[in-house]
């Protein structure tokens, strides 16, 4: 019986000491975006790379508005992750447009791969030049998002007037389901190619990618020094087979500011060393490589991904570093 008794005791003792091991998980929170867009696969993925391969991590990928609510939620703390267009992110991390004047407590983690403006109709309807929204009903993104975020920027700088058009203001999947059913016009897209929502719609409808002239890349361009000009390829989507040219921005996956710089360079580390599995999950995280953090980074990185790239060689010029 005695035996017994300190058998049970050392039971006792050793599940005290393993308490707080438990208690010790880091839960973390991925924003994402919605389920028709690249955000939530490419974030899912994500976290099963960190919940796997950073010892003490469980990471899931969140349903949110997308780019500008992310930011918002890392700064408050509600997320600790937000996957983020660029020029989204510098207008958070300056205080700048949505964010109105107030900075966010973010920096970059690592860039994930370049969005593409895809602006659809539907061919019947003639549509063929963005002049063409006004006066008509239209879906430059769901609140919150990037796709809002840059589609207001882009028809500004064109100088097309939001009371011009009528706007709902969809996400991707309701965008489409739109289209479909024509009660609206035309729909916008700011996402990596080969989005689930456009080749859902293009394999039951002809669509129209809309394309910019060169007069209007220079005017955008001009206004938004984070886009750069570039061609969305042909075949992508069913019945556009020419190349279109449209406008390109980089997304980066954001952090808290306050994160701890060891647990960041534990997921930076795993999420650059098993990018093979991520581009199983879709093929644009080809782009998210050490090497491109330092290129395409619009903010300064935690220093939890300067350690981790200087381990590897990387240079990282001063105007990376916060």
């Amino acid at each position: 019986m005695k035996r017994v008794s300190i058998i049970v005791l050392l039971v006792f003792v050793a599940g005290l000491m393993a308490s707080p091991a438990l208690a010790r998980t880091t839960f973390i929170g991925i924003g994402t975006g919605g389920t028709g867009g690249i955000y939530y696969p490419y974030g899912g993925g994500v976290a099963e790379i960190w919940s796997k391969h950073v010892k003490g991590v469980k990471a899931v990928a969140e349903v949110t508005g997308a780019s500008v609510e992310n930011v918002k939620l890392a700064h408050k703390g509600e997320t600790v992750i937000g996957e983020v267009m660029g020029d989204v992110a510098v207008a958070g991390y300056q205080g700048l447009s949505k964010f109105k004047g107030k900075k966010h407590n973010i920096l970059s983690m690592a860039i994930m791969y370049p969005n593409l403006l895809q602006i659809v109709a539907l061919k019947k309807t003639g549509i063929t030049d963005i002049e063409q929204v006004k006066g008509r009903s239209i879906s430059t993104g769901s609140p919150g998002s990037g796709t809002n975020f840059m589609a207001e920027a882009v028809l500004s700088a064109l100088g097309i007037a939001k009371d011009s058009y009528k706007d709902s203001r969809l996400s991707f999947t309701e965008s489409a389901n739109a289209l479909r059913d024509g009660t609206i016009d035309v729909g916008i897209w700011s996402v990596g190619p080969g989005t689930s929502s456009i080749l859902d719609l293009a394999t039951t409808h002809e669509i129209e990618m809309i394309a910019f002239t060169p007069e209007q890349t220079e005017k955008i361009l001009a206004a938004n020094k984070t886009y750069s000009g570039v061609e969305l390829a042909g075949g992508v989507y069913r019945g556009i087979d020419q190349p279109v040219s449209t406008i390109g921005v980089w997304n980066v996956m954001i952090c808290q500011a306050s994160l701890d710089t060891d647990m960041v360079y534990k997921l930076a580390k795993a999420l650059f060393e098993n990018n093979d599995y991520l581009k199983k999950i879709h093929p644009s995280a080809a782009y998210t490589t050490p090497e491109n953090a330092v290129k395409y980074s619009p903010i300064p990185l935690h220093p939890g991904t300067i350690k981790y790239l200087e381990e590897k060689g990387i240079a990282v010029p001063d105007k990376l570093r916060p």
